[in-house]
């Protein structure tokens, strides 16, 4: 039963001096006031009221109730009604988690946007792309780039990344300008840790539309990194090719510092999603934020 209802009629029972009479001011039936009554007695452990055929008076187990029931109805009373936080403007703090790669090339204008519009909230972002507990490090959203997300996690889809293949000139002079994706198992690629498996998966541009080609393509390389922001400087430095954000790499494409590798075949999209404790009772800076984050890798060309 409910208990603050329970405390209610208990309450109401003292002051008005009978059942009846705080049945008639809660409108309720005397027997329902009757049942909270003795649901109040069965969580006490004891009687709350000497009860008799003129009048009722309380136990002292029943005074000490009565005080701790008129905190509690005092406590509810205080609790901002939703809809009149609703109308006040958002405030609070956010603490995310996301890679070097989010926070140093997207991140940071998105989240311009959002606390211009919304001052009042403040956030801090944590760097990190090992998987983190939300509840002992106090994260509130941890972002994250990838197609193997724990099923048990609770996720809210954000967007997708592109990604290419890049290396540089002097690389593929040495070592050869591969053709196909098998043949990158001959050369020196710069793997991202985080995938686990070092597998890159491809769809053929040049396939028959009847007919979707795919294919997966283990490969390997002298230098793995769980950051795509260190293999990019490595890769910028001739030793090999890596897997590479589209966003990230597409200056250096333009620049010619780089060249794409393998342009008639394209990688699988990466899932970029927001971690978070629970659906239910989701703070309204955080349902604000994920709104937004929504919206604007939506129009971000990753």
């Amino acid at each position: 039963m409910d208990r603050i209802l329970a405390a209610e009629v208990f309450v109401a029972t003292v002051e008005q001096g009978s059942i009846t009479a705080a049945a008639t001011a809660l409108n309720m039936s005397r027997s329902m006031a009757s049942r909270y009554l003795s649901e109040m007695e069965s969580w006490a452990g004891n009687r709350l009221l000497h009860r008799s055929t003129r009048k009722i008076s309380l136990t002292s187990t029943g005074e000490d109730v009565l005080s701790d029931c008129r905190q509690l109805l005092a406590i509810a009373n205080n609790l901002p009604d939703q809809h009149t936080t609703e109308d006040l403007p958002p405030k609070g703090n956010l603490r995310i988690s996301c890679s070097q790669f989010l926070a140093q090339s997207i991140l940071p204008t998105i989240l311009q946007r959002f606390l211009r519009d919304y001052p009042h909230i403040c956030i801090d972002i944590h760097i990190s792309n090992d998987a983190v507990n939300l509840v002992e490090q106090r994260i509130d959203l941890a972002i994250r780039i990838t197609n193997a997300l724990d099923p048990n996690l609770i996720a809210r889809p954000l967007g997708k990344c592109s990604s290419v293949l890049c290396a540089t000139s002097s690389y593929l002079e040495s070592a050869g300008v591969p053709q196909t994706p098998q043949q990158l198992i001959d050369h020196n690629c710069l793997t991202y840790s985080y995938f686990g498996n070092s597998l890159w998966h491809f769809h053929d541009q040049q396939s028959d539309n009847q007919q979707s080609s795919e294919m997966t393509v283990p490969v390997s390389g002298n230098l793995s990194a769980n950051e795509s922001m260190t293999l990019m400087e490595s890769t910028l430095l001739g030793m090999g090719i890596s897997h590479q954000p589209k966003f990230v790499a597409t200056p250096y494409l333009q620049s010619g510092q780089l060249q794409q590798v393998l342009v008639d075949y394209t990688l699988e999209q990466m899932n970029i999603s927001g971690i978070y404790q629970s659906r239910k009772n989701q703070p309204r800076p955080l349902r604000l934020l994920l709104d937004h984050l929504v919206e604007e890798f939506a129009v971000l060309d990753l």
